[in-house]
């Protein structure tokens, strides 16, 4: 079992889309899978078909609910969603907060193939705590300059969790989103991202397409929307990826 976070302290960088398609993809090609919405603004929820519902993941976060009694099961994939009460989490001042989520995820770990948890925007405890149940993080990156800079922070932060909170934590890849190859300012970005972090560049690139927006408007994934668009495509290479990386680590 690997539970992977979908990560980005930026906003608006596919981090949600990535998450839900990414799992969708790991579902139909057989694999046991869960959605952990732990973004307060609930748009991985929103975009697997679910309103507001009145358990999700802060009753567990403040122990008010055993984990699996917050799992909405799919016809493909379970989600746990989300609500705007886990920004009352960030405030919080209990002592070792960061570890509750691990502990519920340990709970459940025999029941699914792969984990994925879409993170909020930002840096704080519940990114933290994402990270700390996590094996592995996949950062969702678009092509501008601006925020191939700001992956030096993140990836600190990723090596202060695995040195004080979680030591099994990798970074498994940096996906490019919002991708244009028409732009050459997209296809230089990219180059660039690949000569500095190399390997850790995914192959598979997520294009502009307006498929993935509509999916999520209808509360679908893309496969499910229209599994012969561009959109679907790019997530079904990311998802073979994801599963050939997973595995090679886990067998080494």
């Amino acid at each position: 079992m690997s539970i992977i976070s979908i990560a980005n302290h930026k906003g608006g960088v596919g981090k949600t889309t990535t998450a839900v398609n990414l799992a969708a993809g790991l579902a139909r090609s057989g694999n046991r899978t869960l959605v952990l919405d732990l973004d307060p603004q609930a748009n991985a929820s929103f975009s697997l078909g679910l309103k507001k519902q009145e358990k999700t993941i802060y009753n567990v976060l403040g122990f008010d609910e055993d984990v699996r009694k917050v799992v909405h099961q799919g016809e493909t994939l379970d989600i746990i969603p989300a609500s705007i009460h886990l920004a009352a989490f960030e405030k919080n001042n209990e002592v070792g907060k960061e570890f509750i989520l691990m502990e519920a995820m340990q709970e459940i770990s025999d029941e699914y193939d792969f984990i994925i948890i879409d993170c909020p925007p930002s840096l704080g405890a519940l990114t933290i705590s994402a990270l700390t149940a996590s094996d592995y993080a996949i950062i969702a990156l678009q092509p501008e300059y601006l925020a191939l800079q700001g992956m030096t922070e993140f990836i600190k932060i990723l090596r202060t969790v695995k040195t004080r909170m979680n030591q099994k934590l990798e970074l498994l890849g940096m996906v490019i989103t919002q991708f244009d190859g028409r732009k050459v300012l997209h296809r230089d970005i990219v180059e660039h991202a690949r000569q500095t972090y190399g390997e850790m560049i995914f192959d598979a690139k997520i294009r502009n397409n307006v498929a993935l927006a509509e999916a999520q408007s209808m509360g679908q994934d893309v496969f499910s929307y229209d599994k012969n668009c561009n959109g679907a495509k790019d997530y079904q290479l990311l998802t073979d990826e994801v599963v050939a990386r997973t595995h090679e680590l886990v067998t080494q």
